[in-house]
């Protein structure tokens, strides 16, 4: 049932009860999914041959609308704090009404695989409304080979029909859009919503619940590999440069999002990436532009000019426009997708306050701190009502896909630092000079320099000095960098307005890890910023 081809209709597509009328579309390659987008309108094609399709109403996730299964087995494990609960009922009747409104459609079905690590991949099969939706997948998740479909068997099941309206009366949802989650039988339900990257990160919000239970660290995270076999990892939130960082022509990639780290080493829990692609030039980020110009890339939300060539400067569909391409299509990408334990960890933040150093060493305890208040900022203009910047905290740098309570995942990383004498820095890719509106963003020739400092092992011997405010090493002199960059403090024009900005920045920190200190030791909340008076 699982090789490429078509099915008769009254197909029965899994073990979930899920069967249509309509013709079942069964591991189509990217020409036949091309047909197929174009055919029924769903997409375009671009001049250079690849497809750019729109997601209308959401551009982005829809966080307030996902919900995950509480039952006997979910409910002492799931931070619920965080995670909306819906009733085993709910669920039940949810899933009833989609087999319901998937009865007479086209589908399209992928069987792919989560996790580069045979010991702890997770096999899911996808099933789509949209012929474009199922080669995004395939472009994101683990493509087995042809002899592995004959044998597949899904341990997880997603079924995405943006045609479907859910009914917050009768299935306990906000709104139209429902991602729901039944963590217990793996099985996850989209509709109402044609963003694309709801399907992938339902994929890691299960990794992520199952895989603590296996002693594996599931992170969100891009991560790369040295010639000398120095794996690292790059912790941050959307916009903060985990994709275009780690994509270094120097460095192999093992992937751009998400990952584990078990017994064996790191692993891609992906097959490719999801790219920011708002203002990308051939320039800045040669590896994932030329992506964009392939055959088999999806675009989404990207506006095409006359003649069908994509415009990335032009943002008026949303500022989170992207492009999904396999891993090989970035030259220096791993065959794997897995590496040894990482020597290195980065944390990255975009702070908009101009208050953070472009780099800083952190100790054990400071990066268990700052790993669990996964901190960055908004800037004037990006949302609504957003008019200065606005400190965003995010725990583990992605908790809306974290169905555990936070400390769970702080103390396994605390673990696995500790085990591999992992080097821990903070990398602030935000603003310099001043705060956004007044400074400038940080160079990312800057930001390579200094990383490349710290992957080599180079940085470890330069002089430190101790932050006032946020008590982590800084370097005072790095080769090819203006020292004076090194020191945000010294970029102010006005040094009383920097100190304001840092004593609000600071009081963020202090009000936002309150929920977290009855959780950690005195060491982790001994890590935490502090007031100092800094001299002129």
């Amino acid at each position: 049932m699982s090789e490429a081809g078509k099915r008769n209709p009254d197909c029965a597509i899994d073990a979930i009860g899920l069967r249509t009328t309509g013709t079942v579309r069964y591991n189509f390659g990217a020409a036949e999914l091309y047909e197929e987008a174009i055919g029924r309108g769903e997409a375009k094609l671009t001049a250079q041959g690849a497809l750019v399709a729109e997601t209308g109403q959401h551009t982005g996730r829809s966080p307030k609308d996902k919900f995950v299964v509480r039952d006997d087995s979910t409910a002492p494990h799931v931070w619920w704090d965080n995670n909306k609960a819906i009733s085993p009922a709910q669920f039940e009747t949810l899933l009833a009404d989609f087999r319901a409104h998937a009865a007479a459609k086209d589908l399209y079905v992928q069987d792919l695989v989560g996790g580069a690590d045979a010991e702890f991949q997770l096999p899911v099969r996808v099933v789509t409304e949209f012929a474009w939706h199922s080669l995004f997948i395939r472009n994101l998740l683990i493509r087995p080979q042809a002899a592995e479909l004959d044998r597949f068997v899904p341990q997880m099941t997603i079924i995405d029909l943006p045609s479907f309206r859910a009914d917050p009366a009768r299935h306990g949802t906000r709104a139209a859009t429902v991602i729901a989650v039944d963590l217990t039988r793996k099985i996850v339900l989209i509709g109402g919503t044609s963003y694309a990257g709801e399907m992938k990160k339902s994929v890691f919000t299960v990794l992520n619940y199952l895989l603590p239970q296996k002693g594996v660290m599931p992170m969100h995270c891009s991560a790369n590999e040295g010639p000398a076999g120095d794996a690292a990892v790059f912790f941050g939130l959307s916009g903060t440069g985990k994709t275009t960082l780690s994509a270094d022509p120097s460095r192999t990639l093992i992937g751009d999002d998400e990952h584990g780290w078990g017994p064996h080493g790191i692993f891609n829990f992906e097959g490719g990436c999801y790219a920011k692609t708002i203002r990308l030039s051939a320039e800045a980020e040669p590896e994932i532009f030329a992506t964009t110009q392939r055959f088999g890339t999806v675009l989404e939300n990207v506006i095409l000019d006359d003649a069908r060539v994509p415009d990335f400067d032009d943002g008026r569909l949303t500022e989170n426009t992207r492009c999904a391409y396999p891993l090989d299509y970035i030259p220096n990408a791993s065959r794997t997708g897995r590496a040894g334990h990482p020597k290195n960890i980065i944390m990255l933040t975009a702070d908009a306050f101009g208050v953070m150093p472009p780099i800083a060493r952190l100790t054990p305890a400071q990066a268990m701190y700052h790993f669990l208040s996964g901190y960055t900022a908004k800037v004037a203009g990006t949302e609504k009502g957003v008019t200065e910047p606005e400190a965003t905290f995010s725990t583990c740098f992605g908790a809306p896909f974290m169905p555990r309570h936070p400390s769970e995942y702080g103390n396994l990383l605390r673990e696995l630092i500790a085990g591999h004498g992992v080097d821990c820095w903070l990398v602030n890719t935000g603003w310099t000079d001043g705060a956004y509106g007044t400074g400038r963003r940080m160079p990312i020739k800057v930001t390579r320099a200094l990383l490349g400092a710290a992957l080599d092992g180079s940085l470890s011997a330069a002089e430190f000095r101790t932050d006032a405010n946020f008590g982590f090493e800084v370097p005072v002199a790095v080769p090819g960098v203006d020292g004076a960059i090194l020191d945000p403090r010294s970029t102010w024009a006005d040094k009383a307005a920097y100190d304001r900005q840092a004593s609000k920045l600071v009081n963020m920190f202090a009000a936002n890890f309150e929920k977290f200190e009855t959780h950690v030791d005195a060491a982790i909340r001994g890590a935490a910023p502090r007031l100092q008076e800094a001299a002129e």
